[in-house]
């Protein structure tokens, strides 16, 4: 787990980000509190070792992961199978795991940063595992290159973790490799949105997802992107950190 210090940041991206879309908007100030975050997304061997604890609601498969390797994310694991993973790691450790809101994890992913990737203002495969070459798809073309940067190798399938260089905050693959969940319900957009950073709850079955994966191009990548699925798919390029708030002072 990596600290994350508390601060201030403008969530969602500017009307002059490239390829930005309209679920970013409005862009917002949003105060985040102190917390810890995993400095990987959760790996295989860990998700075994989870997994193998005491059941709290639901069961867990041990080994769900399409491309296998202990040091992989864990990927095809459902919203409500990572709630599960928090809830058997709380109850081990004595310590609150949870999934992060969206605001934490996008918080986390910029470090301070305000542009597109926190590395700059484009990617390329060297930096992250996504998707580097021309896709189409249902008759749209999407560009394996971001902005002017490069096209690259589309490597159709995960990385280990840690593989990339890490953010300023000393987190990896927070751009690609897998999407990530979030504890938030997805809205269209950022109106009503809470300030604080808090988790955002609806009625709706659809979970955020952050980050970008293997298989996307490299604008779902951005910080910014916001995408989402039904909170009991499970797919392959699909996984998650978790955070643990940080104590309070005494």
């Amino acid at each position: 787990m990596v600290a994350i210090p508390g601060g201030k940041f403008l969530m969602g991206s500017p009307e002059n980000e490239l390829e930005r879309r309209n679920s970013e908007s409005p862009q917002h100030s949003v105060i985040v509190q102190p917390f810890f975050m995993g400095k990987f997304p959760v790996t295989q061997s860990q998700w075994a070792v989870v997994a193998a604890l005491e059941k709290v609601n639901i069961d867990l498969n041990p080994d769900p992961s399409d491309f296998k390797g202990a040091n992989r994310p864990v990927e095809c694991v459902s919203w409500d199978d990572a709630i599960e993973f928090c809830a058997r790691l709380s109850n081990k450790t004595e310590k609150t795991y949870r999934l992060p809101s969206e605001a934490e994890w996008e918080y986390a992913c910029r470090a301070g940063t305000t542009i597109p990737f926190y590395f700059g203002e484009t990617i390329t495969t060297d930096l992250a595992n996504y998707r580097g070459t021309d896709w189409n798809y249902q008759g749209t073309l999407y560009r394996g290159n971001y902005g002017q940067g490069p096209k690259g190798e589309f490597r159709e399938q995960t990385t280990d973790v840690g593989k990339f260089p890490p953010n300023p905050f000393a987190l990896f693959d927070m751009h690609g490799n897998i999407w990530e969940w979030c504890q938030d319900a997805w809205h269209k957009n950022y109106n009503g949105a809470p300030t604080e950073g808090s988790t955002w709850i609806s009625d709706n079955e659809d979970r955020l997802l952050r980050g970008g994966s293997w298989y996307h191009n490299p604008r779902s990548c951005r910080s910014a992107f916001r995408s989402m699925i039904a909170r009991d798919v499970r797919g392959n390029d699909v996984g998650f950190r978790v955070v643990v708030a940080a104590p309070l002072r005494t």
